[in-house]
């Protein structure tokens, strides 16, 4: 089976070899994620993660007290990158408020945000969140930052249109709009033959104008 860089899997594990503690933290950590993406959670052993990170078992002890833990920090990385990736592309807007937010729905809604590796591997933590309380942890810190990524958008967006906001419109408006993304993500990622080019994206704009009752303008596709 071939690994995420395309090269077969008994060719993805790394020699070992000496490398500093933030580079070989974020070896691990990728190693891990591999591990659940190709072959399910179960099959993020130590053994496997320390062949793929050409470390030896021992050594994860240095840098993750337990499995446990370097898989939360590997659900941590997954989140940020996701909503890291989203603000980006807001952030390119040049500080146009509609613009920016819909670069940021757009960006949600398009490869590499939109991803079955990326569902898989939410998929894979969102089954933990309920039975480990640092995983649920996480993941509230995930949603609360990606919401405190759309509310100032939103509250833009509102300025811009004359509309007073005392803080209580944003904020509903983002959860609603969070709550549209996710299911066209959801959808996306498990499907994206069903799906013409730009057509969640432009759904997914019109999702949100009809949520802030406001054009965001694009003409409903990406440019």
């Amino acid at each position: 089976m071939p690994d995420a860089t395309g090269s077969p899997a008994g060719l993805s594990r790394r020699t070992f070899r000496r490398a500093p503690g933030d580079e070989r933290r974020q070896d691990l950590i990728r190693a891990t994620l591999d591990c659940i993406a190709e072959r399910g959670m179960h099959a993020a052993t130590v053994r496997e993660i320390a062949l793929r990170a050409g470390v030896t078992n021992g050594l994860i002890r240095h840098y993750f007290d337990t499995k446990e833990h370097m898989v939360q920090e590997a659900y941590r990385v997954t989140m940020g990158e996701m909503t890291a990736m989203a603000r980006e592309a807001g952030d390119s807007a040049l500080g146009r408020p509609r613009e920016r937010l819909r670069r940021f729905v757009a960006a949600n809604l398009s490869p590499p945000v939109l991803d079955i590796r990326r569902l898989t591997l939410w998929a894979s933590f969102i089954a933990m969140i309920h039975v480990d309380p640092a995983m649920a942890a996480i993941h509230r810190e995930a949603y609360l930052e990606f919401r405190s990524e759309v509310e100032p958008l939103v509250s833009d967006v509102l300025a811009e249109a004359g509309r007073r906001d005392d803080g209580a419109e944003s904020r509903r408006t983002a959860i609603k709009i969070n709550a549209a993304i996710d299911g066209l993500w959801l959808e996306g990622s498990l499907a994206p033959e069903l799906f013409s080019e730009g057509e969640l994206v432009a759904m997914g704009l019109e999702a949100v104008e009809a949520i802030l009752g406001l054009p965001l303008g694009g003409g409903g596709e990406e440019r």
